[in-house]
């Protein structure tokens, strides 16, 4: 953004280029906040009275008091706590419409106040193939699905590649609340959501998982290690229950649209994958 000097007044568009590169690229609230009314509220009593008394409205005239203001969210601190609820709500759930709906009243992660929409998960809960990304961002924030933008799209190419579809698949994210400017969520916040996304695993069923990226990989299978030394060798996440589910981590579509070159590493990953689901006897 170019520097403004003397009476020169910023160009909107520089001022709305310079919000873009801080991550501001949604509004927070559908209703524009009086800030000065807000300000006025606080204020001493006799300040309050005397600004009053300078501005009130002469008789006659059409002026109106301000609409009140809407209470701002809330938003939670993430902490063992919130956490510990969390664990206990998810293994209430019996299904994963249960699942669904505690997780919309569930107010303990702070990122469900920033976000517009809770992506919990699209195409078939009964499918033999589950893949798990990290979190939504904007698109899929706006839309409430999840990896249906650029990303989205060359995940779909992907699975076709080997015969599959979001019919013939179940796709969800660890993080079910887009973070503020698709920042990376925090350790704690990770924590928080780990939950649901192991209840929601265990009562889809699948007989194979992919994990999209290093974080739900780290998550999912329990390892430290960095996502090109976890790709391409099975792993295992277990259950509840005490299933037993193979797990295949590979590069997430939205590294590989950054990194082009890396496209055949997945491509071998999912071809692993297709051999394993046929030698399960998927469907």
């Amino acid at each position: 953004m170019a520097s403004i000097s003397g009476n020169e007044r910023p160009d909107l568009r520089d001022l709305l280029a310079f919000y873009a590169a801080a991550g501001v690229d949604d509004a927070l609230g559908d209703d524009p906040v009086d800030r000065f009314a807000e300000s006025a509220q606080r204020q001493p009593a006799p300040l309050q009275q005397a600004t009053q008394a300078v501005e009130a409205p002469r008789p006659g005239s059409d002026r109106t008091a301000p609409p009140p203001l809407r209470p701002a969210a809330v938003a939670a601190v993430p902490d063992e706590a919130q956490a510990a609820a969390a664990r206990e709500l998810a293994s209430k759930a019996a299904s994963l419409d249960e699942l669904k709906q505690i997780m919309a009243d569930f107010d303990g992660c702070n990122l469900k106040a920033t976000a517009k929409s809770m992506v919990f998960a699209d195409g078939n809960p009964e499918a033999d193939l589950m893949l798990v990304g990290e979190a939504p961002g904007r698109d899929e924030d706006l839309e409430g699905l999840p990896f249906v933008g650029r990303s989205g799209q060359l995940l779909d190419r992907i699975l076709a590649a080997i015969g599959l579809d979001r019919k013939s698949a179940y796709i969800a994210n660890v993080i079910p609340w887009r973070p503020p400017g698709n920042r990376t969520p925090t350790p704690h916040e990770t924590e928080i959501c780990r939950p649901f996304v192991e209840r929601q695993i265990t009562l889809a069923k699948p007989k194979v998982l992919v994990t999209l990226g290093g974080p739900s990989a780290k998550l999912l299978v329990g390892s430290p290690e960095g996502i090109l030394r976890l790709r391409g060798s099975w792993k295992s996440h277990v259950t509840s229950d005490g299933t037993v589910i193979p797990v295949m981590p590979t590069l997430h579509p939205a590294y590989l649209l950054r990194n082009p070159a890396h496209k055949k590493l997945a491509w071998r990953d999912f071809l692993e994958v297709k051999a394993k689901l046929r030698e399960l006897g998927s469907s």
